[in-house]
């Protein structure tokens, strides 16, 4: 266990609380870090509890981040947590994979945020939402990325939408394995970890067997990024979904008013010697060598990922160089990332953060701009005042964008494979002919006979579930959105403050034109974000008693039945509410610009406000539409009425598994545990 966040948060009933939970993981025998020591993610990396080649989960959305060292991390949320702890057992849908291939090796000045900042904006329409990710490329490619660099990577392919990202088991991680094993093996008795895990016994037995994907293994989905071809990128303002070559927003002058080198992201030891070295350089320009100090205008703030990296950068002089440049530090662990502590967002403000989630209000004020950005162009910025790198970027000669696209990139005329890989190859294509014929064959069955199929109802389950459609019409809408991070931490929240303040970060009347019982529908990709369970429970405060939507994010998936919140995904729905009451698809193109970059449409997560050309169609954030729409369980299928003599029609939508119901109908997880342990002898 490992308190990090929070962390700032001296009051008397936060440290009563955290007294509590060290004195439970004592009682349990749980290894326990306390507050400062550092984020539980760069915890579960450099002691070793993330292990290659086994799954590890924690409830935190950003456990992707073990993929970086060959372990399968990805989250759960903290019911999950408590009933894995009281059960042994957990719930998960297998996802799709999808395989990413890297080609070439990055250019000098380029880093491994730049890399996963891109594939989030270049590759931002949901091509890997829901899906587990594998990276792989050629050796060369692979040996230019160094396991800080992966653990960036992985740790943002939350914010790609994936469940997990991970790296091979290759000579990159053996090597890092070899010489914590190392440095494990040179520490006295009393340095020594109770359980010490890297040990290069245990590092044997590993590299005898590596867990790999089998040869001629099929993917859901693969896509392709050709390092060589990357520049420097920023995302944002307000949006992971933007990401702009860091050469457009320079010829701009974008002002900043803090820049953080920060999070489980990027605020390694590396990371802080990346920003160490701007201020030294910068030094070097000077006649006398003195090291520049950061605008009185500008607040930098800094915090280590762990206690141990603070620790080895103070031992190199790093940290000392980013205080004497005027940046404030703060304890290890999370703090302005989530919105908490010192160094918040006022309004009208413009930061510039290494961390990894740039959503409107998520570091503060909902009227300031965030960007992310790779370390040193944090620190590039705090020094000059306006968003600018440091001038290490070498680009390769005739490059005219970045090379990307779905498969491997390998032109077919360049393919050589063996015949063993091309048998493969074969039958992989028959196997999947096969699948589809078989599922195609289940899908005309199940169509025609679906008049007399039923789903069977569980008690305590309800048969129908109606209501009328109050319409949210954006993708992306994140947990951020829904339930502001400010009250995620403040364990005195009402009922009523908790649907007073639902979805108020996406639209502040939200609360006064939603009534009980409505159907609340929104686009694509609901509920991103953050593992927070309050995104639920604040919708179910609404007494709203489901969500539709295109598409979930699935950690909001299980949240929502882990807290008995219904949920269905009717992309038709989703089109027929916006052919109606929306602007015309394409249309957005036409609007202008109203922020920087010029090409930014504002952020993806939060419709702009920018006027259209057809008044009458104006998106409106939150709207009453006067349809009404009833969930038929037992026929599974939806029946939508379009308003007062409107059209009315239905659609199939796929059954609720009885585990599913069963949750539902006990009032959610919690409750469902409680009653299985109540029947334990």
């Amino acid at each position: 266990m490992t308190l990090d966040h929070d962390v700032q948060n001296q009051s008397e009933s936060n440290l009563k609380k955290y007294q509590q939970i060290e004195t439970f993981a004592k009682q349990q025998g749980v290894e326990f870090y306390p507050a400062g020591r550092g984020i539980g993610h760069q915890i579960m990396v450099e002691e070793g509890y993330a292990w290659p080649g086994t799954l590890a989960v924690a409830s935190d959305s950003h456990s992707n981040m073990y993929g970086g060292v060959g372990c399968l991390g990805t989250p759960v949320v903290r019911t999950d947590a408590a009933s894995i702890w009281a059960t042994g057992r957990t719930w998960w849908q297998i996802p799709p994979i999808a395989r990413v291939t890297f080609r070439g090796s990055l250019p000098k000045g380029v880093t491994g945020k730049d890399i996963i900042v891109a594939l989030c904006g270049l590759f931002n329409h949901d091509e890997v939402l829901n899906h587990a990710i594998e990276f792989t490329g050629s050796e060369e490619t692979m040996r230019s990325l160094p396991i800080d660099d992966r653990l960036a990577i992985a740790n943002m392919t939350t914010e790609w939408g994936a469940l997990s990202g991970l790296f091979p088991i290759d000579s990159v991680l053996q090597g890092w394995l070899r010489y914590k094993a190392t440095s494990s093996a040179l520490l006295s008795p009393s340095q020594l970890p109770r359980h010490p895990l890297f040990t290069h016994e245990r590092l044997e037995e590993l590299f005898s067997a590596p867990l790999s994907s089998d040869r001629g293994a099929t993917y859901a989905k693969q896509l392709y990024l050709d390092l060589s071809t990357l520049s420097p990128f920023v995302s944002g303002p307000n949006s992971v979904k933007v990401a702009t070559p860091l050469k457009d927003l320079e010829s701009q002058s974008i002002p900043i008013d803090r820049a953080y080198l920060v999070s489980c992201t990027n605020s390694r030891a590396s990371d802080i010697a990346a920003a160490a070295k701007v201020f030294r350089d910068a030094a070097k320009q000077t006649p006398d060598e003195i090291a520049p100090k950061i605008p009185e205008n500008v607040k930098f703030y800094i915090a280590a990922a762990s206690r141990v990296e603070q620790q080895t950068a103070e031992d190199a002089g790093d940290w000392q160089v980013l205080l004497e440049s005027g940046a404030q530090p703060l304890p290890a662990g999370c703090g302005p990332c989530i919105g908490l502590g010192t160094g918040l967002l006022e309004p009208g403000e413009v930061g510039i953060s290494a961390s990894n989630r740039n959503f409107k209000g998520r570091m503060g004020s909902t009227d300031a701009k965030a960007y992310l950005a790779s370390p040193e162009v944090v620190a590039a910025s705090a020094l000059r005042g306006v968003i600018s790198g440091p001038g290490w970027y070498e680009p390769a000669a005739g490059v005219p964008g970045v090379l990307r696209g779905e498969g491997d990139g390998i032109k077919e005329e360049d393919r050589m494979i063996s015949v063993e890989e091309a048998l493969e190859k074969i039958i992989a294509q028959a196997d999947a002919l096969v699948e589809t014929a078989e599922i195609d064959g289940v899908v005309k069955s199940t169509d025609r006979t679906a008049s007399n199929e039923t789903t069977d109802v569980l008690p305590g389950f309800p048969e129908r579930v109606k209501g009328e459609i109050i319409f949210c019409d954006a993708d992306n809408i994140n947990t951020d959105g829904i339930y502001p991070g400010k009250y995620t931490y403040q364990d005195n929240i009402t009922a009523s403050k908790m649907a007073e303040v639902c979805m108020s970060n996406y639209d502040p009347s939200f609360s006064t034109i939603a009534r009980d019982g409505d159907i609340l529908v929104s686009g694509f990709n609901f509920g991103c974000g953050s593992s927070r369970e309050q995104a639920a429970t604040a919708i179910l405060a609404k007494k709203i008693p489901m969500v539709i939507a295109g598409s979930f994010g699935n950690i909001f998936s299980r949240n929502s039945i882990n807290n008995a919140l219904m949920g269905l995904e009717v992309p038709r729905l989703v089109q027929r509410l916006r052919e109606t009451f929306s602007a015309p698809t394409g249309h957005r193109a036409s609007q202008q610009a109203i922020t920087e970059p010029s090409q930014n449409r504002e952020s993806l997560d939060s419709p702009p406000p920018a006027s259209l050309e057809k008044p009458d169609k104006v998106k409106c954030l939150t709207r009453r539409t006067g349809w009404k729409i009833v969930w038929d369980v037992r026929k599974s299928q939806v029946e939508v009425q379009e308003g007062a003599g409107g059209k009315a029609w239905t659609q199939k939508v796929g059954e609720l598994p009885p585990n599913v119901q069963e949750i539902i109908a006990r009032g959610g997880l919690e409750k469902w545990v409680k009653e299985e342990i109540g029947k334990s002898p």
